[in-house]
């Protein structure tokens, strides 16, 4: 572990000493190009070099990189460089009054912060494909086993091994019995969807199997007999019995004298299945099911001018390109330009969604999802879909109100009344706004839902959305949303 954490403060200094690269290369050629700067007088460039550095210096102490972090999002790094930047030039502005009152620091902050922030946030890109890259050859990793058997064990391996480029490598796991071949956890009752129907259908079996490094009765013989051969790695996740509590605080302890990182994942049977969360009514505790960001006014505010702002933004170029889509619309396909269908928005109350028509006129449209080679899509709706335009009317509905920018995607009614009834959360969704694109479906789960457990994954997403919002989360969707139109998604039909 000491070896890891060497390597990831090596990585952090090396960062920051790129940050310092691209502040004096920006400086140079400002000191050297730039139309004011390059008027004053030598004295004057130096303190406005020195005045930067040290502005620089003073914002990594509190806005230093967390681009080396092993699980850490882009909307993170992004809010992070922000803050670094905008932290630098109100530093630098002060220092370089403060230092030279006739200097017209200001105006030249304001031209200088914008390109500093581009190329900060290219270095980011950079830096982090490199720690990705390094870490994808086993690089800087973190090795961790897990003791016990139980299911919710399943599901930290699955979010660890996800990604191998945040750099986790699962030794195995020590357990009585084994926790032999894992399925989705929606897997059980999984069902396949065909001409509007749910049917029954065959669990999915992960092929990737632990491996069993032996039992937990050896593994306590070795904490007492020959600690020093037990090479556990960095963390240790434990998933045993709480009537187990003096096995559990022995290996915690065993963990704190070899500086090894202690998690205790509590088992199933022994979880509500709730994720509760903690209100003050009054001066009482209590608990709820849910945490809905989105219920407080300014966060409702904040979000609400959001859609406004991007909608009036996103209507322009749709209103320009509107005539060329009508004439090709009328050309492969006669019919209305507009599908209109009825969809379920906030609390369960229905909606009109409007969207440019990519099918021919058929009688089964508010019944059948569409599929990969669906017969009633004509080619340049395809494309339409494909690329996302077939949803630029629905600004339209964000502006009246009726959805968001991001949130759920909102279901056809026949839909909403299937899944309701075979998902037991199903209708939290609707707690909150439906939206054009939400995290499902940049996370893995746009398109056709084949099977029960795709939905409940699309369902589960859409609420851990709705309990984790902000507006950097949203920020984050929309770019990966706008990949698609250049990444095709291979989910998009």
């Amino acid at each position: 572990m000491a070896s890891n954490n060497q390597t990831n403060d090596a990585i952090k200094w090396l960062i920051i000493i790129a940050d310092f690269f691209v502040l004096n290369l920006l400086l140079w050629l400002f000191t050297d190009y730039h139309y004011i700067v390059k008027e004053w007088t030598r004295e004057m460039k130096w303190v406005f070099l020195f005045g930067n550095n040290l502005a620089l210096f003073l914002s990594e102490l509190r806005f230093s990189t967390i681009v080396h972090q092993r699980i850490i999002s882009a909307a993170d790094i992004l809010r992070r460089v922000m803050g670094l930047v905008c932290a630098q030039a109100l530093v630098a502005y002060v220092l370089l009054k403060a230092m030279d009152y006739l200097i017209p620091a200001g105006r030249v902050m304001l031209m200088f912060l914008p390109p500093f922030f581009v190329l900060l946030l290219l270095s980011r890109l950079i830096e982090r494909g490199a720690i990705k890259r390094f870490r994808r050859m086993g690089r800087n990793s973190r090795t961790v086993t897990f003791i016990g058997n139980d299911p919710e064990l399943m599901t930290i391996y699955e979010k660890l091994k996800n990604d191998p480029t945040t750099g986790y490598r699962v030794k195995g796991y020590y357990a009585d019995a084994e926790i032999g071949e894992w399925t989705h956890s929606s897997s059980k009752g999984v069902r396949r969807e065909q001409d509007g129907e749910i049917l029954p259908s065959s669990p999915v079996e992960d092929q990737q199997a632990l491996q069993r490094l032996g039992t937990l009765q050896e593994f306590l013989q070795k904490i007492v007999m020959e600690p020093d051969n037990l090479h556990l790695g960095d963390e240790l996740y434990v998933s045993l019995s709480r009537r187990d509590r003096d096995i559990i605080k022995r290996i915690s302890q065993f963990c704190d004298h070899k500086v090894i990182r202690f998690y205790y994942v509590p088992v199933s049977v022994e979880s509500l299945g709730m994720n509760l969360k903690r209100e003050m009514l009054d001066d009482m505790e209590v608990y709820t099911t849910y945490e809905i960001p989105l219920a407080n006014p300014v966060n409702k505010f904040v979000k609400r001018t959001f859609d406004i702002m991007a909608s009036l933004v996103f209507l322009i170029p749709t209103a320009i390109m509107f005539p060329f889509i009508w004439a090709i619309i009328k050309i492969q396909s006669p019919g209305p330009i507009f599908f209109r269908q009825k969809r379920t928005g906030l609390d369960g109350k229905d909606f009109e969604m409007l969207k440019f028509r990519s099918m021919h006129v058929n009688k089964d449209a508010d019944k059948l999802q569409a599929t990969k080679d669906d017969p009633r899509k004509y080619p340049f709706g395809n494309f339409m879909r494909k690329s996302n335009i077939d949803e630029l009317p629905q600004f339209l509905n964000v502006l009246k109100g009726d959805m968001s920018f991001v949130g759920p995607r909102p279901h056809m009614l026949l839909h909403t009344e299937q899944y309701s009834q075979l998902i037991d959360k199903y209708m939290v969704r609707h707690f909150v706004k439906p939206g054009l694109t939400g995290w499902a479906q940049v996370t893995g789960f746009r398109g056709e839902t084949k099977e029960l457990w795709q939905m409940e994954g699309r369902v589960k997403r859409d609420i851990w959305y709705i309990e984790n919002w902000s507006i950097w989360l949203d920020i984050r969707i929309i770019w990966l949303t706008a990949k698609t139109i250049f990444i095709h998604d291979k989910n998009a039909y």
